[in-house]
């Protein structure tokens, strides 16, 4: 560990992203491809690194984002595989996106029209040899974006498939409640989505290259839905989607590491205050720990007065209100406690085996699991490790 980490970092294990992927191909048909969801700066993970590493990997058709910038940086960054943008992106954006094989999601009419002019300019100016390439959504039951499965939605993707300057390669859709026990509605939305873009094909005479829907709860659960290529989010860094999906499918590794160090060690008597509001008084002698990280860097305030870190392969409880930059534990019956010693705040203990999973601090912190690791911001250093 390099001195400049001393205070915080996360530890990416990239080999077991790997292995987490490989798990998930062997739930799904021989022959379909996934699509490597490294949006939210790879949810919370490292997107650029996790993108790179994956460049070689045959199976991998390419990177699905959420916006146009998250593209951008992956281009800057020097991945070339595809890239999908699964939101809405502005028109300021679409120049580029089509000169570096962006693929911009097409849900609305005005912005289709102004892909098709704007992939037809990049033609005829010879800036592009080949025509550039979008996905269609299809809303089947997010009420989020995408066209409706219907005869209205039926006219919008056989209008798009007609324009010129653009080609369609993809349709897709997002299931609503895929990491539910009961996957009746996941599966009646497959066969939605399926029916709508059969009828399309068969009425224009034209087939989508790519057809995907199967996000990371169906592609353990309902690996039927898996099509010509699954999206793979959650899973791909460890974390389940939700406690009903099974666990005994797909063998998954956790991929992040929380550490710190104890940076001040002091013994208080009973009825001191700890931290802001006076929140939690101790009620006998005490020894406290002082962590030097706090919800400025992503760490929950939630946490306060409830969560623990673990210290010498011990439980150490958190103490008092999380402040931004600092917290507080109780050590008081951990031997051999001493400043500058790890503490884990997520991840294993390398000498007990003891772990604090996202699942767990999700739990104790009211979120779930990937929804805080998301929040890990930039103050924390990713340290990559494994190729």
């Amino acid at each position: 560990m390099l001195e400049e980490y001393s205070r915080v970092y996360a530890r990416i294990d990239i080999d077991a992203i790997k292995y987490n992927l490989e798990s998930m191909r062997k739930n799904i048909p021989d022959g379909t491809r996934i699509m490597a969801v490294v949006k939210t700066d790879a949810y919370g993970h490292g997107a650029t690194r996790i993108a790179l590493s994956l460049e070689n990997v045959d199976y991998i058709w390419g990177y699905a984002v959420a916006t146009a910038e998250e593209a951008f940086e992956l281009r800057d960054a020097g991945a070339i595989k595809p890239i999908l943008v699964l939101g809405y992106t502005f028109p300021y954006a679409y120049r580029r996106m089509l000169l570096e094989g962006v693929r911009p999601s097409v849900f609305r009419m005005d912005m289709a029209q102004e892909l098709s002019d704007c992939g037809q300019e990049l033609v005829d100016s010879g800036e592009l040899t080949e025509l550039p390439c979008v996905h269609i959504a299809v809303d089947t039951g997010m009420s989020r974006i995408g066209v409706t499965p219907d005869e209205k939605g039926a006219d919008f993707v056989s209008k798009v498939m007609n324009m010129p300057g653009i080609q369609v390669e993809g349709i897709f859709t997002h299931f609503a409640r895929a990491d539910e026990a009961d996957l009746s509605n996941a599966r009646e939305r497959e066969k939605v989505f399926a029916d709508f873009v059969k009828s399309v094909e068969e009425t224009t005479g034209k087939k989508i290259p790519l057809h995907h829907c199967a996000n990371s709860a169906s592609i353990i659960s309902v690996p039927e839905s898996s099509m010509d290529m699954v999206r793979a989010g959650v899973t791909m860094y460890g974390m389940w989607p939700s406690e009903d999906v099974p666990r005994d499918i797909v063998s998954l590794k956790p991929t992040m590491e929380l550490i710190s160090h104890i940076v001040m060690i002091k013994e208080v008597p009973a009825g001191t205050p700890v931290s802001y509001g006076g929140t939690y008084v101790t009620d006998k002698p005490t020894k406290i720990a002082t962590i030097p990280v706090g919800y400025g860097d992503g760490y929950p305030r939630s946490l306060s007065n409830k969560g623990y870190v673990l210290i010498n392969g011990h439980h150490a409880n958190i103490i008092g209100r999380v402040c931004m930059d600092q917290f507080m534990v109780d050590v008081t019956d951990i031997h051999y406690v001493l400043e500058g010693d790890e503490v884990v705040l997520l991840g294993r203990d390398k000498n007990t085996g003891e772990e604090i999973s996202a699942e767990l601090l999700g739990e104790m912190s009211g979120r779930f699991n990937y929804e805080l690791t998301c929040d890990f911001n930039k103050r924390i250093p990713r340290v990559f490790v494994g190729k």
